[in-house]
């Protein structure tokens, strides 16, 4: 099983090496409101996650972009990839944060070269509706109609699906990403298989939780991010 229950004791506190307390969060209150998510996070970590997440995102929005810009003018499957993602972005008629928001985090796994297709899912409202016994964490977002395009910008709605499950549903993509990130945090749960590098540049370089060393990627994203601020 993807979603692994990490034992109690031997998760490690932010920013140092205190066991976490257990997590008074299920999945039964979370569907029923996710700011459940959010209050359980800051027990734990003493950070407001979605005003620290969202600050930090978009402070290194501007210079994110910029390398995944440069990373898709060049030759290759990550750079293919990467220029769909922004043939799709240039062509909205809107560039709020919002929209940078979507973008950002769709290219950051590709970017990484992670693989994304499990993980961001799309199908159509009123369709029928997909199969998701496979799905151990995945972000399914409902379009009114295109459902093939890399990025949806204007979903139905964004739900988030644990173990086949639908847990909730937001009206952004952003906002659903944190709130599965807040919640496998504060289950204890391992990040999903094959998307480790962009959790933990989540947890670790924008919320700064967890001083361990960095990947040999997301070193590299970290410095190259640095050089900006």
């Amino acid at each position: 099983m993807i979603l692994r229950v990490i034992e109690a004791d031997r998760c490690k506190q932010a920013n140092g090496n205190q066991a976490r307390s257990p997590s008074s969060l299920t999945l039964k209150t979370t569907s029923r409101h996710w700011s459940e998510v959010y209050a359980e996070f800051q027990r734990i970590t003493n950070q407001n996650l979605p005003n620290t997440f969202y600050a930090e995102l978009d402070r290194h929005i501007p210079r994110l972009m910029a390398l995944f810009r440069q990373k898709a003018s060049k030759t290759g499957k990550t750079a293919d990839a990467l220029a769909d993602i922004f043939k799709v972005h240039d062509t909205q008629e809107l560039h709020d944060v919002h929209t940078r928001r979507t973008t950002v985090l769709h290219a950051l796994p590709v970017y990484l070269r992670e693989e994304v297709s499990g993980f961001f899912r799309t199908c159509v409202d009123d369709m029928d509706e997909p199969d998701l016994r496979d799905a151990s964490v995945v972000l399914l977002t409902t379009v009114s109609d295109d459902a093939t395009s890399p990025v949806p910008y204007h979903p139905v709605r964004v739900s988030v699906v644990l173990e086949g499950d639908v847990v909730v549903s937001l009206p952004r993509l952003a906002d659903a990403f944190l709130v599965i990130f807040g919640l496998i945090y504060a289950l204890h749960l391992s990040y999903p298989e094959g998307l480790t590098n962009t959790f933990e540049f989540t947890q670790k370089i924008l919320l700064g939780l967890d001083d361990s060393k960095l990947s040999p990627k997301l070193q590299t994203l970290k410095n190259d991010l640095m050089l900006y601020v």
